[in-house]
């Protein structure tokens, strides 16, 4: 995730660059606890459905899961899904979660969060609550694939500002709502929302079989100019509005290139250090997943290399292991190849969303087709075509045939 306000505030107000440790990152955990969920969007990464699905955790798999978790030390839990207020025992876990200190959030589509269960969500004392938007009106609808939808999700993120729950909207975008992205930005600020993520398509699930539904490259730019301007007015102005985008570490890039054109060259040389600190792409570094099952993956959108399950290992024997994607993953720099392995800014973007890639090439080091940089802006002679999407044909290759 790239934390675009915070780093715009590193222009108006610098701070100390952090130092990176020395020794295994403690990962966000994003625990996608069922795939049942009352909707069906077009871009869905689980593949979810209305349905119950076996092999599931029981809630005994779950409890001594998050007691690892909680032993281990891990920053932060996501609880996500499928929607996970379709698992029974939801706010159990949650509960035990909240009590062991980590940083609490819910990942859900909003439609069922009002009355009772927004008023448990508050008292369980989620630090945030994401809720999913891909349009106004008919348009998220027609995403998520049942008429009303965005009416309750609305509701929902109402509910949870009356309980004063820190909500965000999250909002993918594609070629079918890249325009709706002014009147989503405008939603927030009339409803006081407190975070707003732009979230770029990923080719997993149902978000692989439309991949041909992506954003183009110059609405991925045009997105980044509205986001860089509003996050620009709300760091100079003192505003509350947090935006952050995911799925895309180009966009760092962009925002880095759009300071060099404004700023003095020390101002640049800081807010540089600072995503360098950073590092672009986390998967398998910074953030791990747990599927339903208690697979577990580099993200949550790996659900075709799994690393190992929690039926059988505890999660901080899997990632501590010796995995040899996960070791992969966090050599830096990574073995990318393409454009991505000839650009400047490797060390800022990390390689970007690696299983967009995989999906594309069967190899997981292979140009990400989604960077939307031009070639000149990151430092490269054009001497090949660009890798882009294609329509879907099928399960994608095998990434263990593709480590080096």
């Amino acid at each position: 995730m790239f934390r675009l306000s915070h780093y715009m505030r590193q222009l108006v107000e610098p701070t100390p660059v952090r130092k990176r440790g020395n020794g295994a990152v403690k990962p966000v955990v994003i625990w996608n606890l069922t795939r049942r969920c009352n909707l069906r969007c077009r871009h869905c990464y689980t593949t979810s459905a209305d349905v119950a699905f076996p092999g599931e955790l029981t809630n005994q798999q779950a409890m001594e899961t998050l007691e690892d978790l909680g032993r281990f030390g891990i920053p932060a839990l996501i609880l996500s899904g499928g929607e996970p207020l379709a698992r029974p025992d939801l706010f159990h876990i949650a509960k035990r979660a909240r009590g062991m200190g980590m940083y609490l959030a819910l990942s859900t589509n909003g439609t069922q969060v009002v009355g009772e269960t927004a008023d448990q969500v508050a008292k369980i004392g989620f630090d945030y609550v994401g809720i999913s938007l891909d349009g106004i009106g008919a348009t998220n609808d027609w995403f998520r694939g049942r008429e009303g939808a965005f009416d309750e999700a609305l509701a929902g993120i109402r509910a949870c500002k009356a309980r004063g729950i820190k909500v965000g909207v999250r909002f993918t975008i594609t070629r079918d709502n890249e325009h709706q992205l002014p009147e989503l930005l405008d939603l927030c600020d009339c409803e006081g929302i407190d975070k707003f993520y732009l979230s770029h398509l990923v080719y997993a699930g149902r978000g692989d079989k439309h991949r041909g539904e992506d954003a183009r490259w110059n609405h991925s730019r045009r997105a980044m100019d509205l986001l860089i301007d509003r996050a620009w007015i709300a760091a100079s102005e003192g505003l509350p509005l947090e935006i952050v985008t995911g799925n895309n570490d180009a966009d760092a890039v962009y925002f880095l290139r759009w300071a060099e054109d404004r700023f003095p060259a020390e101002k640049v040389a800081h807010l540089e250090a600072h995503l360098e600190a950073w590092g672009g792409n986390s998967s398998g570094v910074g953030v791990a997943n747990i599927d339903p099952q208690g697979k577990v993956h580099p993200d949550t959108y790996w659900s075709d290399y799994t690393i190992g399950s929690v039926k059988e290992a505890a999660f901080s024997e899997l990632w501590t292991g010796d995995d040899p994607m996960l070791q992969q993953l966090r050599l830096r720099p990574r073995p990318l190849k393409g454009r991505c392995g000839a650009c400047t800014y490797k060390a800022v973007c990390g390689g970007n969303t690696r299983i967009r890639a995989l999906q594309l090439t069967g190899d997981p080091w292979a140009e990400d087709p989604a960077c939307y940089m031009e070639d000149a802006e990151i430092g490269i002679e054009a001497d090949a075509p660009r890798l882009t999407t294609r329509p879907f044909k099928g399960k994608s290759h095998d990434p263990v045939h593709n480590f080096n």
